[in-house]
């Protein structure tokens, strides 16, 4: 009888051990997946490095003046409800005046859409595309200083 105890506790302190030690093997294996593996927004923040240069190269064609002097970008990458990487950024430091954003497409590595301020969008602008007169009704929505500054911006003045 003393034998018989004695060999069901050696079987109940076995069982238990390896009971403990799968367990503790299965959470081990459960936390290095979990660390392993990056969040979303580390991804979209990956992502969007890797896509500044197409952006630049986009911002770039569509400046037909040469306006651009500095492209620079904000830290803050963001996810919007619909899974595009939003990166946002201003031209030639002027963050309030000259700002952009680009809807990124994670899974095509492509920029889906650009949206810029007016005012950067007029820097944009192809007047041959338009009527004289369209150009100088705008010209003169301007203050001289700004008519100015546009001007100097487009290349059409020193």
């Amino acid at each position: 009888m003393r034998n018989t105890l004695k060999f069901s506790i050696i079987i109940v302190v076995a069982v238990i051990s390896v009971t403990v030690f799968v367990v503790e093997y299965i959470h081990q294996s459960f936390s290095d997946e979990v660390v392993q593996e990056k969040s979303d927004q580390e991804k979209a923040e990956e992502f969007a490095e890797k896509m500044k240069p197409k952006i630049e190269e986009r911002l770039h064609e569509e400046d037909i003046h040469n306006f651009i002097k500095t492209i620079t970008f904000k830290k803050n990458v963001s996810i919007s409800p619909m899974g595009y990487v939003t990166v946002d950024g201003y031209i030639n430091n002027e963050p309030d005046k000259y700002h952009f954003s680009a809807s990124l497409i994670y899974k095509s590595n492509e920029i889906g859409s650009m949206s810029h301020s007016p005012d950067l969008s007029d820097r944009f602008e192809n007047w041959d595309d338009f009527d004289p007169q369209v150009k100088e009704d705008f010209l003169n929505s301007l203050s001289k200083k700004e008519r100015e500054q546009y001007l100097k911006d487009i290349g059409e003045k020193e």
